[in-house]
């Protein structure tokens, strides 16, 4: 753990003298600048050229979810305004571009935290600042250097994993993302920092092709652990700030052999030790690793993923977080040492062979397995409740080919031989 920390300090030393020589980067040939007449008011040019390098687009979510659980025998049906994601991108030139992402969530009510260490012991406070939840979710510069070499600063989409690559509705089948990315791990996984992309072409044509991503960003907030979503809920956003005393390293290395095909791994190793309060001396290294694979070749698509991870000293932060203040508002379960899962799923779109062209009505199945306490460590207990398997069937209709209206089926069985079976049907859309 000493020689990542090391490495990541000469990553820092090797990017800040990037970035001095990204400052000298000369405009891109054609680049035009903001111009004004003697008024000061700006020219109907100068307002066209800026439209032109403005883009906006979204993407929004609907969902209807009916509950038939063993472990929640009154569990309310619900309909959820999901999500509703907008984007705006700006070309300051053809090698620099601004992206910033507003995602406006369920139509509740946001609050954020803060922490006031002048109180006796501590205080959280919780403050209602806005109506309707609204979050600031990217907001980054990306420098394009080279194809095999781009650099992004600031709150940016994490990679890893399927999910972060499918995240529009029309990208993945179910009214909700898959199972094993949705309990486990960070869903809408965004940090704060530097990434380094590119493609590596590997012939004359456009496929196959090497792509990657390097990060060092804001690591994770082990307060937030628990039994049930092992490090989902440790995803720094419940505070006005992020915790940074500890950074995280990850890499994403793709093989793209067709257009949305491809077959790659994730890599994560960060200690996770940015709580709220300084009251935890163990080191938290988190390391996890997975295998995505996806294809689309009209009619049929297929994915599949596997996930493992480790937790250093479960055990202990176990016991730390136990002790966490009631006002935190986090679970307070004991955390697993180990977590895994993994899922495979196909699609077919049946109006292929009945020649239907303009519309496309897919098929699907998912099967899924995963367990948030894979291993424990010393006297924590394996609740067999946190290992899950998944049978998901349902289907896609593409009226447009930016609109879907889905439905599907699942059938969950707990490792305590419980089952949870939910209906959802949904309406996904984007522009």
């Amino acid at each position: 753990m000493q020689f990542v920390t090391i490495m990541n300090r000469h990553l820092a030393y090797y990017l800040i003298g990037l970035l001095g020589g990204l400052l000298v980067l000369q405009p891109a040939k054609g680049q035009q600048t903001v111009s004004s007449d003697s008024r000061g008011a700006t020219s109907p040019a100068t307002v066209e050229s800026l439209m032109k390098r403005l883009r906006l687009s979204a993407y929004g979510v609907v969902n209807y979810y009916a509950f038939d659980w063993d472990t929640w025998k009154d569990k309310r049906n619900a309909i959820d305004p999901e999500r509703l994601n907008t984007y705006v991108y700006y070309d300051f030139n053809d090698r620099v571009q601004f992206k910033a992402e507003i995602e406006f969530e369920h139509g509740g009510t946001g609050s954020t935290m803060s922490f006031d260490p002048l109180e006796e012991f501590g205080e959280f406070e919780e403050e209602i600042e806005k109506g309707g939840q609204v979050i600031l979710e990217q907001i980054n510069v990306l420098f394009k250097i080279h194809p095999w070499l781009n650099v992004r600063l600031g709150k940016m989409r994490f990679y890893m994993g399927n999910a972060s690559k499918q995240d529009q509705p029309r990208e993945y089948f179910t009214a909700y993302r898959s199972e094993v990315e949705n309990t486990i791990l960070p869903l809408g996984w965004y940090e704060t920092g530097i990434e380094l992309s590119g493609d590596i072409a590997l012939s004359s044509s456009s496929y196959p092709k090497l792509a990657y991503k390097l990060y060092w960003v804001s690591g994770l907030d082990n307060s937030g652990f628990s039994s049930a979503n092992w490090i989902r809920r440790g995803y720094q956003k419940r505070f006005e700030t992020i915790n940074a005393d500890h950074l995280a390293t990850a890499l994403r290395l793709d093989y793209i052999f067709a257009k949305d095909s491809e077959i790659g791994i994730s890599l994560y190793a960060g200690n996770t030790n940015n709580r709220p309060k300084d009251d935890f001396d163990l080191p938290a290294w988190l390391l996890y690793g997975d295998v995505h694979f996806t294809i689309e070749q009209h009619p049929w698509r297929a994915r599949a993923y596997g996930v493992w991870g480790h937790l250093q000293n479960s055990e202990a932060l176990s016991e730390a977080n136990r002790n966490l203040s009631n006002n935190l508002g986090v679970k307070r379960t004991p955390v697993g040492a180990e977590a895994a899962g993994a899922y495979i799923e196909y699609a077919y779109d049946i109006f292929f062979p009945l020649g239907i062209q303009d519309k496309q009505l897919y098929l699907f199945s998912r099967a899924e397995w995963y367990d948030s306490m894979f291993k424990t460590e010393g006297n924590i207990s394996d609740n067999p409740r946190y290992e899950r398997k998944v049978l998901t069937a349902g289907i896609n209709y593409f009226p447009l080919p930016t609109v879907v209206l889905k439905a599907h089926y699942a059938w969950r069985i707990l490792g305590s031989g419980e089952h949870e079976n939910t209906f959802a049907a949904g309406l996904g859309f984007d522009f």
